[in-house]
């Protein structure tokens, strides 16, 4: 299940403030700006407008300027109409899907990988191209949006919003390299979509005009329905491993789909339908044009997405896959509470307190992780719209997803326990999610060592900051 991580954000400004609109701990807390993210709807607009203009309004270059500047930026991306794919917004488009893949759901378990149809209706509604940059023919969509419509795939099914996730963040390489090269990548091949890995363990060797690539990569989503495989090399050249400052330079080698081979790895009990495999390719041709740095390489198209480090990226959608997938759980355990009497029981479950007591903290986790994962995009969106993306950012929205991701877990676990034998079948959907979540928590994304890693942070500790 592969998700590179982004190169790291530019430290924090002197002086800049988190937005974060919830109550965190010790220095997450004491750099918060007054009230970004929260515009002032008790006051008429004519008035706001005569303080914008008033002589004694603070100067440009003072953080009261800056955090109403950020306010009203925030208030029109809120009004901006919604990107339209192909006639229609992007969640439209995504909703309308939801028939078709939730009609899939089994192939999609049995066969470990995204029914073709269901696939190309997907890549001509242009999904996965939603974070590819605007000015090659890409989405480019605005982080609050885009997690909005994983959330949608994800309640319909968990594996397909897996691959869309993965394929469409991996779209932000497009960023960084030359639009002529990248519109050859991602948009003039047929519904292109690349798959990737993350770890560097392939060697591509220098030779004129480029690299020869070879190395079996694992954790690659999606590669059954990919156009392109990106290999993921350390460089060698005169037969040493290069370097880039003080470590082994590595990048992405775009290769086409056919000329790699695809390895039937992905056995899980959990996530089946992501067809996560491995790929192999040997002594591959990649021209030097054709490749990328994976960690450090510099923005070409410098849009408020791109700044925003690509881990965190991932992270929002790994999140939004898993609440989605809870409320479904949720939705789908009312329908079975409303109908089932256990066994040695007089009432249906939902007439049970100990069974209501369950679901209302469900909902309640639900909401609260759901409300904190929407919370921290839309303040990290704000600030890279601004230019001021902070560690304060950073911390908040890892935080959010880790939490949203372990919430997803707890609720999932809460209504199969009370679900009974009914929920042990394989074809029951509790069933499923019940697996499923428990892959996605084994994920990098999901991993508990990050709420030590915000803690540490929080506490004013030294943390190493590229995980953020």
């Amino acid at each position: 299940m592969a998700d590179p991580g982004g190169a790291a954000s530019p430290p924090r400004p002197d002086g800049a403030r988190d937005p974060a609109g919830v109550r965190l701990p010790s220095r997450l807390a004491r750099r918060r700006p007054r009230g970004l993210g929260q515009p002032r709807h008790d006051a008429p607009r004519a008035a706001v407008r005569r303080r914008e203009v008033s002589p004694r309004a603070p100067p440009r270059d003072d953080p009261r300027h800056r955090a109403a500047r950020v306010r009203r930026e925030q208030l029109l991306a809120s009004r901006a109409p919604a990107l339209e794919t192909d006639g229609r917004s992007p969640l439209d488009a995504a909703r309308k899907l939801v028939p078709q893949i939730r009609s899939c759901a089994d192939e999609i378990e049995a066969k470990r990988e995204l029914p073709r149809p269901l696939f190309e209706a997907m890549a001509d509604a242009g999904l996965f191209h939603l974070a590819v940059p605007r000015a090659i023919g890409g989405g480019e969509l605005d982080l609050p949006t885009y997690v909005q419509v994983i959330e949608e795939i994800g309640k319909a099914d968990a594996s397909t919003g897996w691959c869309l996730n993965q394929g469409a963040i991996f779209g932000t390489y497009a960023a960084r390299m030359p639009r002529e090269v990248a519109r050859t990548i991602w948009i003039d091949t047929p519904r292109a979509v690349v798959a990737n890995t993350p770890a560097a363990t392939a060697k591509a060797i220098v030779v004129p005009g480029g690299y020869r690539v070879t190395g079996r990569q694992g954790f690659s989503t999606g590669c059954r329905h990919a156009a392109w495989v990106a290999a993921h090399a350390q460089i060698i050249e005169n037969g040493q491993v290069r370097l880039e400052g003080d470590q082994p330079e590595a990048r992405y080698m775009f290769v086409p789909v056919g000329e790699a081979e695809l390895l039937d790895t992905w056995h899980t009990r959990g996530m089946r339908g992501t067809g996560t495999h491995h790929f192999a390719v040997n002594n591959a041709f990649v021209p030097t044009e054709r490749t990328v740095l994976s960690q450090t390489a510099p923005l070409i198209e410098n849009a408020p997405l791109y700044r925003i480090p690509r881990t965190l990226l991932f992270a929002s959608g790994d999140a939004a896959v898993a609440l989605g997938m809870a409320r479904t759980c949720l939705e789908t355990f009312g329908e079975l509470a409303g109908a089932k009497t256990p066994r040695a029981m007089q009432a249906l479950l939902r007439d049970q307190p100990m069974v209501q007591l369950s679901v209302g903290q469900a909902e309640a986790h639900l909401r609260s992780g759901r409300a904190f994962l929407f919370e921290a995009v839309r303040e990290i969106w704000a600030a890279s719209v601004n230019g001021a993306i902070t560690l304060d950012h950073r911390a908040n929205l890892r935080l959010a997803a880790t939490h949203g991701i372990r919430l997803a877990a707890q609720i999932i676990d809460s209504v199969y326990n009370a679900a009974g034998a009914t929920a042990a079948y394989d074809d029951h959907l509790l069933q499923r999610h019940f697996q499923d979540i428990h892959v996605i928590t084994q994920h990098l994304q999901g991993r508990l060592a990050h709420y030590e890693l915000v803690g540490r942070y929080s506490l004013g500790l030294k943390i190493d900051e590229a995980r953020l």
